[in-house]
């Protein structure tokens, strides 16, 4: 049971000091994560053990894990699907609580209709390896009456990083010196072992288990004496599979109190010329405010955008005018645009995306399906 004597909203100054660095500033993988957020946010240890452990109880905190770089472990895609308005909660619900390959899963609108707008519900998917994404798709569709899908695997990544506590109150156009940074989406092929400490490594933790020295549980959970653990986490560092070690705030609803750390989810569309993606994504992977920012094909069905990017915020006005800035910059370093949109979110639900193959065949198997007929490199050359 929570303390109710320990502040658990993030304006208590100590909990948006400690959040602003727990959020996305703890990069790869840390022997002692809390000892490093205590650290780089000027408190104690177990002043930050305490608040963190308090925030996750009251749902102000929605998880704590070590996040991996999934784009690097599964193959992994954006999907927009056209579902009649009818069954779209519907579809919702099972994609957010019987698929536990999708991630991300949002309720989208556009402020007129434009292209693409027929497409209201969207999904983050992740198939692990030799699985087909497609054929996934195909039976994700007939599950929940989709008439249509579009497949959007990341070609490049320019921004990855939440931060809501530290983006509150920022200055539309805030950007970065230099363009932003050039991330692949190379898929990096693991050991038996590699899996054994990932599955450990990867669970998101219970109030109880945010202590000091935090991995020598999951070393015992993984099989493998602690030494060894540590080992090959900091191998997997080394080859890009571990992102960083985070605290994920609820920020769909509001707290206890009624409190919210965002109320708006724009998903950003900009159609560049062919050629100049990369070019185009650095320079809006350098604004502050974008959580995410890539090169995704958007085709026919949305007018043949490929730069997309995420921005969150509490007031819509002030999100278009961290948009407008974006738009504004690309014109000033001579970047056309001969298409823009924003699709809002709203109803949403975020989770983990499951990326290990064994759990995959799991799956199948529940659902009646054979999981030899799944397999298929397709989504690979789709990206």
């Amino acid at each position: 049971m929570t303390n109710t004597t320990i502040p658990v909203e993030i304006a208590d100054f100590t909990n948006a000091h400690i959040l602003a660095i727990s959020e996305d500033r703890i990069s790869g993988f840390i022997e002692e994560p809390f000892a490093e957020i205590a650290s780089l946010s000027g408190f104690s240890e177990e002043v930050v053990i305490e608040r963190l452990r308090a925030m996750l109880e009251a749902g102000t905190i929605r998880r704590i894990r070590q996040t991996l770089m999934a784009t690097n472990l599964a193959p992994g895609a954006l999907i927009a699907w056209k579902v009649p308005a009818d069954r779209l909660d519907a579809a919702f619900e099972y994609l957010s609580k019987d698929d536990p390959f999708s991630g991300h899963v949002v309720i989208r609108s556009t402020d007129g209709e434009t292209p693409g707008s027929a497409y209201r519900l969207w999904t983050t998917l992740k198939i692990p390896q030799g699985f087909s994404m497609r054929k996934h798709c195909e039976v994700l569709a007939k599950k929940i009456g989709a008439e249509g899908f579009r497949i959007m695997p990341a070609k490049r990544l320019f921004a990855l990083g939440v931060g809501h506590v530290r983006r509150r109150g920022m200055e539309p156009g805030s950007k970065t010196d230099e363009p932003g940074a050039v991330m692949d989406t190379n898929i990096v092929e693991l050991s038996d072992l590699d899996w054994q400490v990932l599955g450990p490594l990867k669970r998101e933790f219970a109030p109880a288990e945010i202590v000091s020295h935090p991995w020598r549980t999951r070393a015992e959970e993984a099989g493998v004496p602690y030494d060894e653990f540590v080992r090959v986490a900091r191998s997997l560092n080394e080859r890009k599979v571990i992102g960083r070690f985070s605290t994920f705030l609820e920020h769909v609803k509001p707290s206890a109190t009624g409190a919210r750390v965002t109320r708006y989810n724009a998903l950003f569309h900009w159609k560049v010329p062919e050629g100049r993606e990369i070019e185009a994504g650095r320079e809006v992977g350098r604004h502050h405010i974008l959580t995410h920012a890539y090169w995704r094909e958007g085709g026919p069905e949305f007018a043949g955008v490929n730069i997309m990017a995420v921005a969150h915020g509490t007031d819509k006005a002030l999100v278009l005018a961290h948009k407008d800035a974006i738009d504004k910059h690309l014109e000033s370093v001579g970047i056309p645009v001969s298409y823009t949109n924003v699709f809002w979110g709203g109803r949403s639900e975020i989770k983990p995306s499951e990326i290990a193959p064994g759990e995959y065949a799991k799956w199948c198997v529940a659902n009646g399906i054979d999981p030899e007929t799944m397999r298929g490199m397709d989504e690979r050359s789709a990206a």
